[in-house]
């Protein structure tokens, strides 16, 4: 099992979002239509981010197709550590290439803009 490195610049132990008034952070969380099938970690708006293990960048991650959401409608598919997963809500530095762990991988966009009051956060969501 993958055991993850720092992601965010200001989150040293991947503390995970909890409650707030948009929802919950873990997976299998409900949503208005569907299930969560990520685990938010807690993430200032414009924080950096940090690959978690030596990963390979694999192209851009289009989170939403609603335009009011354009603020924060990027991410970045990674794969490392016998795993394939994605970024939401960073915008990378790069979207191809190699990381290594710790390195800068971008920036946390303005989730504030879009959801005032939530906890910002990356959203990871792993594919088996």
């Amino acid at each position: 099992m993958a055991k993850f490195g720092q992601l965010c610049s200001e989150n040293s132990s991947n503390r995970r979002r909890t409650e707030d008034n948009w929802g919950q952070g873990q997976y299998g969380a409900s949503r208005t239509d569907h299930v969560h099938e990520g685990i938010d970690i807690v993430c200032n708006d414009g924080a950096t981010v940090y690959a978690p293990f030596d990963v390979k960048l694999s192209g851009k991650v289009t989170v939403y197709t609603n335009p009011k959401k354009a603020a924060i409608n990027d991410g970045i598919n990674l794969s490392g550590e016998g795993l394939c997963f994605k970024l939401f809500y960073v915008k990378p530095d790069s979207y191809s290439g190699v990381v290594k762990k710790g390195q800068r991988i971008g920036t946390l966009l303005p989730m504030q803009s879009v959801y005032p009051g939530i906890t910002s956060h990356i959203c990871t969501f792993t594919l088996m």
